[in-house]
């Protein structure tokens, strides 16, 4: 018996299928309105500072008093404040983050019981969320061809921070719907200098880079010793240094992905993903083509590499060839 529309993706080894099944909930679930409170945040101490002209009369010396004591207040739910202290305590250990979230969230529960299980449910939604985040990258990463791993630093003699992010980020768009870029990245900050990145993994089709190649010589800040590095003409003009490095085989991509999720864990910050990068494709399977279920249910299956790939009963081809995969309908 034929499968129709299963969702094919890649563990890096294998091809996985996943049989459609209809979802009974799909557009059913309402979101439940949360209820809003008052968060309070401590005040600057204005009362510390001199007033050169209430020297010497009482009255203002007692209105500076009542306005030290006003504390900032903003509306919020309590799950836009566990992120809000969530992000800010990024650099703590595990164990000592949940101690301080927990601390700053109790005096908006009626106990500390309540408090508990709710920090508690939402560092496991932080947990699944970020596995989620992971197992998505990977089956994007798994369905494509890289070969560059490209770092633009921020250049504050061409442009403000706000200007570069814009601009580069409109290039990169451009390249990819002109010339079929691909490309996973993200934003990050020098350790030591402050200074703005974008790292990422590129795809760039044979003929379609702008500008041309060439060897620098630098200094690495890191490494505290000179280095020679390729850059491109095309953006070095436009955006200043880069640095284009060959992926010159599958086993260097598992260390550059790990730098990429490493980010997205310490920071919680988002991955960029170009247009064109998906998880699956879709296509009927025939029972010849399945070697065995997979799963701990036994409801996925793997196929074998050389499987067929049909769409309204008509051949298309193998998946090798990309020619046959474009065809195919994607999910991102």
């Amino acid at each position: 018996m034929p499968y129709s529309k299963v969702k094919v993706y890649s563990d890096g080894s294998h091809r996985i299928g996943i049989p459609y099944e209809p979802n009974p909930h799909a557009g059913k679930r309402r979101k439940v309105p949360e209820e809003v409170i008052t968060v309070t945040e401590p005040a600057e101490d204005v009362s510390a500072m001199p007033d050169v002209n209430t020297v010497g009369n009482e009255p203002a010396q007692t209105e500076r008093e009542e306005i030290a004591t006003v504390s900032k207040q903003k509306r919020m739910t309590r799950k836009e404040l566990f992120e809000e202290l969530y992000q800010k305590s990024a650099d703590m250990k595990k164990r000592e983050r949940k101690s301080y979230v927990q601390k700053e969230m109790l005096p908006y529960f009626k106990d500390s019981i309540s408090c508990r299980a709710f920090v508690e449910h939402n560092f496991n939604r932080k947990h699944r969320n970020m596995v989620c985040r992971k197992m998505r990258l990977w089956r994007k990463i798994n369905q494509q061809t890289f070969n560059y791993f490209v770092t633009f630093t921020f250049d504050d003699k061409k442009h403000t921070e706000e200007s570069f992010q814009k601009k580069l980020m409109q290039c990169l768009q451009h390249f990819s719907s002109r010339k079929d870029w691909l490309y996973i990245g993200a934003w990050e900050r020098g350790k030591d200098t402050n200074r703005l990145h974008f790292h990422g993994i590129f795809y760039i089709p044979e003929g379609a880079m702008s500008g041309e190649m060439e060897e620098v010589r630098d200094f690495d800040t890191r490494k505290r010793k000179k280095q020679t590095i390729r850059q491109n003409t095309f953006f070095a003009e436009r955006f200043g240094r880069n640095e284009f490095r060959p992926i010159s085989h599958s086993s260097d991509l598992p260390q550059m992905v790990r730098y990429l999720m490493k980010y997205i864990e310490k920071s919680g910050g988002k991955l960029i993903y170009s247009r064109g990068l998906y998880r699956y494709f879709v296509t009927d399977i025939m029972d010849e083509d399945i070697i065995c279920p997979y799963g701990e249910e036994g409801k996925k299956f793997i196929l074998f590499d050389d499987f067929g790939c049909w769409m309204g009963g008509e051949y298309i081809g193998q998946p090798s060839s990309r020619e046959v995969i474009a065809r195919l309908p994607k999910v991102t």
